[in-house]
């Protein structure tokens, strides 16, 4: 009988790693989709990993934008060509959840142009929005 309460305990503390390795695994995703998407030159398919809401916030070197369409307008033009999209690559540092319900990643952007590179870090708080992940919260410089 000993062995039923740590045989329960077990059960739950490898539901609990897979549910998580599976949650990493979709905001891999996310990513790689993004950057699909980008490298394609479609930034509406790249804003899928956004949430679609007032309340996304995106911190960049011109400030803090609020709004999904606000964040989507600053994309198309800032970089409404594709010499100024390039290619598009990202290097995950950091994946960490933070609650069921949350993820903090950090990482390394990189744009390969002709006009010039462009790169720098950033750091994205994900949240689980009717059970999809999306980004609620960019911060890159």
């Amino acid at each position: 009988m000993r062995s039923l309460p740590l045989f329960i305990l077990s059960f739950f503390i490898i539901q609990h790693a897979l549910a998580q390795d599976k949650d990493d695994q979709i905001i891999r995703k996310v990513l790689s989709d993004q950057t699909i998407a980008w490298n394609k030159g479609n930034l509406e398919d790249f804003m899928k990993g956004y949430w679609n809401n007032d309340s996304l916030m995106f911190i960049g070197k011109s400030g803090v934008t609020y709004g999904y369409q606000n964040t989507l307008m600053n994309y198309k033009k800032n970089y409404n060509n594709a010499d100024a999209m390039g290619t598009l690559s990202f290097d995950l540092i950091k994946i960490q959840r933070l609650s069921p319900e949350y993820y903090f990643v950090v990482g390394k952007w990189h744009l390969k142009r002709n006009i010039g590179d462009l790169g720098g870090h950033y750091n994205l708080l994900f949240r689980k929005v009717n059970g999809t992940w999306v980004i609620v919260a960019d911060h890159s410089s």
